[in-house]
């Protein structure tokens, strides 16, 4: 199907085009990168036991499942997705002013459901268009999106250094400050116009391309990838309050965090030069060994003196679990899927990571209130099934693009 035409208007490539869209990436992941590791150690302060911190991470990656989808391709039908965007940002920001109020359950509970509507479109949406540009004008997609993961590395680190000066009570503090930075940058995002094809996430995209995906291969991979990415969901809900619990100071626990992401960011870096010869299947298998090594290794690690070095070593394993994970997922995509159902691929690919990581997040709060660490063990049946889904993908694998 051939793209729609562009309007002269859309032709003209907005001034400093890469230099807006790397401000965009660099005010967006300060929050993300302040809320992954240290919104559960805020919500433990606030007295909330380890189910109820489970049913408040959880039950927003329930909910966006069904409502990102839906307002990416809102984005998509608007004039402007800039315009949109901004709504959002600036959403955001008013809805985070919540966490400001009592922290009853129900109020930290409902704000969270409310957040993770406007917020988690955010990403999905700066993509869509920064990939505009790289369509129209050729800009360098990844030297604007390397901005991002620089800001979420440091706000890792400097939100352990705060964090130790002021305490938890600080990260409602961060994310609305981060959040009003995002909307700053927001307001002189890029006028792109609609795509020319659905974002990846579009629902629109989804409903008329997906019925051809509903393949043994596709669906078996998918699967495999969902749940081994759901293996972390531990990890991502509890590792945090767990090393504060052992005496692990706020400054070491950011500087953890961080470590996870450089050593992620190394295997992008270099997965070409040491992995390209081996198959998408075999990249899996190894990031689902890695995912298991990681489970078994983390409740050894202090009981056998090893200390925050030994934590270090396992923090390396998130480039073989996660940065793996990322990578074969894409690889399988762009060796089987033809291109005009790539867009269905990556939104149904999202639904079973965000729907598996929320109901493993749910199940990770009674697990820690029971076994403390020892909940990362629950974590290796999880992954040792994604990697049966896997093996099983890999016996029906198509020899030619899915409907290419």
């Amino acid at each position: 199907m051939s793209l729609p035409p562009l309007s002269p208007e859309q032709l003209v490539k907005p001034s400093h085009f890469e230099l807006r869209m790397s401000l965009i990436f660099a005010t967006l992941f300060v929050s993300l990168g302040t809320h992954l590791p240290y919104f559960p150690l805020w919500l433990q302060a606030k007295g909330f036991h380890a189910g109820q911190i489970a049913v408040i991470l959880a039950a927003p990656m329930f909910l966006r499942v069904v409502t990102t989808p839906m307002l990416t391709a809102l984005a998509d039908r608007a004039n402007d997705r800039a315009t949109v965007y901004i709504a959002l940002v600036a959403a955001s920001m008013i809805i985070s002013a919540g966490y400001f109020l009592p922290a009853t359950y129900a109020v930290v509970l409902a704000v969270s459901l409310l957040l993770t509507i406007v917020w988690t479109p955010h990403s999905p949406m700066a993509d869509s268009l920064a990939l505009s540009g790289v369509r129209r004008f050729g800009s360098n997609y990844t030297a604007m999106r390397k901005w991002g993961s620089i800001s979420y590395l440091c706000a890792n680190v400097a939100g352990g250094f705060i964090l130790a000066a002021t305490g938890p009570q600080a990260v409602p503090v961060i994310i609305f400050l981060a959040l009003g930075a995002a909307l700053v940058a927001a307001l002189a995002a890029p006028r792109m116009g609609r795509p020319r094809k659905a974002s990846p996430l579009s629902a629109t995209e989804i409903h008329h391309k997906a019925p051809s995906l509903f393949n043994a291969y596709f669906l078996y991979f998918t699967l495999g990838v969902g749940i081994i990415t759901a293996s972390h969901a531990f990890l991502y809900g509890f590792v945090s309050i767990y090393w504060k619990s052992i005496g692990i100071g706020d400054s070491i626990v950011g500087l953890l965090w961080a470590w996870g992401v450089v050593c992620e960011v190394c295997m992008f870096l270099f997965f070409n030069r040491i992995f390209a010869s081996i198959s998408v299947v075999q990249v899996m298998v190894i990031a689902g060994i890695g995912s298991i090594v990681r489970w078994i290794a983390f409740p050894l690690v202090w009981p056998l003196g090893l200390g925050v070095a030994g934590f270090f070593v396992v923090q390396s394993l998130h480039s073989v679990s996660v940065a793996m994970v990322l990578i074969g997922l894409q690889k399988m995509i762009g060796e089987t899927i033809s291109e005009e159902r790539t867009g269905a691929a990556q939104g149904i690919a999202y639904f079973f990571n965000g729907f598996f990581m929320a109901a493993v997040t749910l199940a990770s709060g009674p697990l820690y209130d029971r076994f403390g660490v020892d909940g990362f063990w629950a974590m290796i049946p999880i992954a040792i099934i994604g990697m049966v889904l896997i093996g099983l993908a890999s016996r029906s694998a198509p020899q030619h693009p899915v409907g290419g």
